[in-house]
């Protein structure tokens, strides 16, 4: 699929998400990857074959705000 060269990660690898952009709509929250990865703003990602990466967000036990 990656015209590239160096070649981009497949989306198997574990760096999948360092392959060039193809689309960015970050008003939609979501970009395309040259090896078929649908990234989303969350960090959740849809590969092609349809398997679904669940979100990985921070999970820093810092200060918490609360509204008054």
């Amino acid at each position: 699929m990656c015209q590239h060269k160096p070649p981009c990660p497949t989306a198997e690898s574990a760096d999948r998400e360092s392959a060039r952009l193809v689309a960015h709509h970050p008003e939609q929250g979501w970009s395309l990857l040259c090896n078929g990865v649908l990234l989303f703003e969350d960090t959740g990602e849809l590969l092609p074959d349809g398997r679904v990466i669940a979100p990985r967000r921070p999970t820093a036990t810092g200060q918490v705000m609360t509204a008054a």
